[in-house]
């Protein structure tokens, strides 16, 4: 990707960049599609594997990321790193070398996901290539980074699993950093969580494993929401699959 610069001399487009509430504290963002997401050639990709509840209450699903020239540029995000991995790993080391990079955090997804085994493993490969650099993200992807990141993780690498997600049941909820979405500040507060809206920040520094992120307000995901967590619709989603698929067995016991 390119851009022409007031010289008329051609200069690559940053991969980078900041959202308004980013900026405010000095942190650049990697973004890509949210969900399942229709690709140019009419085919469709799932960008977040694990998504669940958290699907239908995605910010990322609407508003300003509903944009066509957003939905633009996130697609040539997706398409460099999934279609040309080798291609958007040297481009994502090369810009990082950047004095403006320096020292800087960089939030890996505002939107999208680590969506499969070797996509992570470049992003791991990248940020042992940018040393003065630091990253950081939230993730649904639990079981691929038990697998692939816990043991093995750069040292300028943090994150925090986020609920809502298919694999919610493989978090200790008492020991392992996550965050949870709770309707307003008064609901994360009653629940011990700790009050991420200072800094994006304080999802992996602050000293509580329990961040709490206050809902988006945007009105119709709040009313569907309700007075729940991202959490707690999570874990009564799977109840609910828990029990449908015991009865489906039940009845193909009793076939039998």
């Amino acid at each position: 990707m390119s851009e022409i610069n007031t010289t008329g001399r051609t200069t690559p487009k940053r991969l980078l960049t900041q959202n308004s509430d980013l900026r405010r504290i000095g942190v650049f963002n990697w973004t890509l599609p949210a969900f399942v997401i229709e690709m140019p050639d009419g085919s469709h990709f799932n960008v977040c594997p694990q998504a669940g509840v958290c699907a239908q209450l995605c910010y990322a699903r609407v508003g300003t990321y509903r944009f066509k020239n957003v939905r633009a540029a996130h697609i040539r995000n997706l398409l460099l790193c999934r279609d040309n991995p080798e291609e958007f790993e040297r481009q994502m080391t090369e810009e990082l070398r950047h004095k403006r990079y320096a020292g800087k955090w960089i939030r890996v997804h505002d939107s999208g996901e680590f969506f499969s085994d070797d996509y992570l493993l470049t992003w791991m490969r990248i940020m042992r290539s940018s040393p003065g650099v630091r990253f950081y993200c939230y993730t649904k992807e639990i079981s691929r980074f038990k697998r692939l990141v816990v043991n093995d993780a750069p040292e300028n690498f943090l994150w925090c699993y986020s609920l809502g997600g298919k694999e919610d049941h493989l978090i200790d909820l008492s020991t392992e950093r996550h965050a949870d979405v709770f309707p307003d500040v008064e609901a994360l507060i009653a629940a011990d969580y700790t009050d991420q809206t200072e800094s994006d920040l304080l999802s992996v520094l602050s000293e509580s494993p329990l961040v709490g992120i206050p809902a988006n307000r945007i009105p119709h995901l709040l009313k569907k929401q309700g007075q729940e967590t991202f959490g707690s619709l999570q874990r009564a989603r799977d109840e609910k699959l828990r029990a449908k698929n015991a009865g489906a067995g039940q009845g193909f016991a009793l076939a039998h």
